[in-house]
């Protein structure tokens, strides 16, 4: 099912699947592996509800940000090049980079060592991921990366990462890297939309309000449904009367994730 991906032992589907899945359909993709199906459907639905995707739609270069983004948008392209690359850089540097993103998150609910990254790296297929490098024009060095996971015309931005160290100075990497984004998919490939994906339940991260807030990013409203392994979902279903005071943070996530999909 090309609409289907792996990702930490669930089967996820693409943020615009138009339909919820039969339990045979769930339990064809459980035998391939993994330990759930995530089913989003009805994508970008008109009614608010309690799962979303973070997309962006529409692109109007510089025009469409205010005075003091499009400063720092101007700064960022001064100081750092941001092109696609080989897989193979990523490889090569990739793990010294997002080891440091890791380490530097307030909340630590995710490993990061080098098995977890050979198992992305194992991941990223390069016949539907492109891959970006952000290069410091004073001395060429990688400082960051993108992994792009393509949908036809549209796109998942799986991953954009930079150093920690030049988010706490006057570079801006981030406003660069996201504009020269969506000026490439949404401006030049004029894809129907690009995505940063869908609600968060960690919270490890504070990427999504900021693209909203700076990048005119909006929530497209979806359905969710899961289907869980038989014993797995015994486990789920054992632990979710403690969702609130469960003291492991990936566990806690994934009661939220599972009563949010209770809703619908």
């Amino acid at each position: 099912m090309l609409d289907f991906s792996l990702y930490r032992h669930a089967w996820i589907s693409a943020p615009h699947f138009d339909r919820q899945l039969t339990d045979n359909e769930c339990n064809e993709l459980l035998k391939k592996g993994g330990w759930m199906v995530r089913n989003t459907f009805d994508f970008d639905q008109k009614e608010e509800s309690d799962f979303w995707y973070v997309i962006k739609d529409s692109f109007d270069g510089m025009n469409e940000l205010s005075s003091n983004e499009r400063n720092k948008v101007r700064r960022a392209l001064s100081r750092f090049e941001y092109r696609m690359i080989d897989k193979q850089v990523i490889e090569n540097q990739g793990f010294a980079i997002i080891e440091k993103v890791y380490d530097a998150y307030e909340k630590q609910d995710r490993v990061m060592n080098r098995l977890v990254f050979s198992r992305l790296l194992a991941s990223w297929q390069v016949e539907n991921h492109e891959f970006w490098g952000t290069f410091d024009k004073c001395d060429g060095r990688l400082v960051g990366f993108a992994v792009i996971r393509l949908y036809g015309n549209a796109c998942f931005y799986n991953l954009v990462t930079v150093l920690p160290e030049y988010k706490h100075n006057t570079s801006y990497p981030y406003y660069g890297f996201f504009f020269t984004l969506n000026e490439f998919y949404l401006g030049g490939k004029k894809f129907k939309y690009v995505t940063d994906g869908s609600r968060s339940v960690t919270e490890h991260s504070n990427i999504q309000p900021f693209l909203i807030q700076n990048f005119k990013f909006r929530k497209a409203y979806c359905k969710l449904k899961i289907h869980y392994k038989w014993w797995f979902g015994i486990v789920v279903r054992m632990l979710f009367p403690f969702r609130n005071i469960f003291p492991n943070r990936s566990v806690k996530a994934l009661l939220k994730m599972h009563e949010i999909a209770l809703r619908f």
